[in-house]
């Protein structure tokens, strides 16, 4: 007994379509290269005539794979007229009294299914064909009308509404489409599926906390003050800085960045210089419940310098004036000596001098505190990394416990070349 499901691929289409001795109908949402050159083949024995094809030929549908461009290029450059049919997904192939519905294959996604042990197909009944060609074009309708066996059937099929339509596919409408995919080409669709079956297990991750060491930041002393008491040698080789805070100081951010460190060795570990850090899916949830952790102590720790950096700013500007005062009383600059009134004010106002000129120099509470934050950036892994001799390696180091033989497998397997090859393409 013939079976009612198969598997149907690019081959086993086109094997059907050289069979063909009357008829030929084949709609879906795109066609590969060997089918597209049966097609062509018998158009040259039946005549364009006998032909009909239906597919969505819109761009997006060439990038998921479920078609070729140059299968349709093919196919219209024998004189085949191409029904437009956007949007659609089912399949069907017809070959003179034997048809079948199926699923055509998304290349992007996976590679076509072969083996029995994958059916995709149905196979059509004599009287469910008859009736899926009368729907196609006034063609397939005309071959449908032709094909029944009593008069009553004969008008049944005459009665039924055509849902492809009257409208084909114009060259300059194939054109527009070609440009794009030209202007930008989609990826290798066996590429994609090796680079997607990595990024279901992974991806690469940095964490950065960026404006929270506020214990490392350090300040020029201006040219004004570092010049006091200087000899000419010297001028313009000094450079002076000052740390705004001690380095042990309680607004100091080593407490949080000792815990994001923990967090990237648990979660994100290292494959190396070459590679970046990478996260499990798996453990993704978890990773993002920690750095929300981290967030909020984060912001309390922004609040809590908030409230006492004023104090330490105030307190270092202090340190530096002090340092300096014995100096500018000592030997004025002319830059003081310039905004005073009498000789009786140096005094006073030397220190609100060094006062002033620090003040431009140190930055705010608030330019220090809004720059604070934690960024993250997730991204997928690429045919070019996965590539790398010492990636699989790499990953097995890291994440021993993960059977990344078996990932390796499937990563082959989704590689594995389209069946069309140079021998079966249509010529140009």
């Amino acid at each position: 007994m013939t079976p009612l499901f198969c598997t149907l691929d690019s081959e086993g289409i086109a094997d059907l379509i050289r069979k063909a001795r009357t008829f030929v109908c084949f709609a879906g949402p795109g066609i590969q290269l060997a089918p597209a050159q049966a097609i062509v083949d018998a158009a040259k024995r039946l005549g364009p005539e006998m032909i009909t094809v239906a597919l969505d030929c819109e761009e997006r549908t060439m990038r998921m794979g479920f078609g070729d461009i140059e299968a349709v290029k093919a196919l219209m450059s024998a004189g085949v007229a191409i029904y437009n049919r956007p949007r659609l997904r089912t399949a069907l192939v017809a070959v003179d009294n034997e048809g079948f519905l199926y699923t055509p294959t998304a290349l992007y996604l996976e590679a076509e299914p072969t083996g029995q042990s994958a059916p995709n197909a149905m196979r059509l009944s004599k009287e469910q064909l008859r009736e899926a060609l009368a729907r196609l074009s006034p063609a397939a309708k005309t071959i449908a009308t032709a094909q029944a066996k009593t008069e009553e059937e004969r008008q049944r099929i005459a009665s039924l509404p055509l849902e492809i339509g009257g409208e084909q596919v114009s060259r300059s409408y194939l054109d527009a489409t070609e440009r794009r995919l030209k202007e930008a080409p989609p990826v290798q669709f066996d590429v994609a599926r090796q680079v997607r079956v990595f990024s279901s297990y992974m991806q690469y991750v940095e964490l950065k906390l960026t404006g929270a060491a506020i214990q490392r930041r350090r300040i020029t002393i201006p040219s004004s003050i570092q010049r006091l008491g200087i000899g000419k040698d010297l001028e313009g080789r000094l450079r002076t800085t000052f740390d705004l805070l001690e380095k042990d100081d309680k607004l100091s951010s080593k407490e949080l960045e000792n815990e994001l460190n923990n967090i990237r060795q648990s979660f994100t570990p290292s494959l190396g210089k070459t590679h970046g850090r990478v996260v499990l899916k798996s453990a993704k949830p978890q990773l993002e419940k920690r750095l929300s952790q981290f967030r909020e102590k984060l912001e309390n720790h922004q609040e809590n310098v908030k409230q006492n950096l004023q104090t330490k700013l105030e307190a270092s500007r202090k340190q530096i004036v002090d340092y300096y005062l014995p100096t500018v009383k000592a030997t004025p600059p002319d830059a003081l000596l310039g905004q005073l009134l009498n000789d009786e004010s140096l005094e006073e106002k030397a220190q609100a001098w060094l006062d002033n000129e620090l003040r431009k120099a140190f930055p705010t509470v608030e330019s220090l505190i809004e720059k604070m934050e934690l960024d993250v950036q997730y991204k997928d892994v690429t045919f070019e990394t996965l590539n790398r001799n010492d990636f699989l390696d790499a990953v097995k180091k890291v994440f021993p416990l993960v059977d990344w033989d078996k990932a390796y497998k499937e990563f082959l397997a989704a590689g594995q070349a389209e069946q069309q090859t140079a021998a079966n393409s249509p010529p140009a």
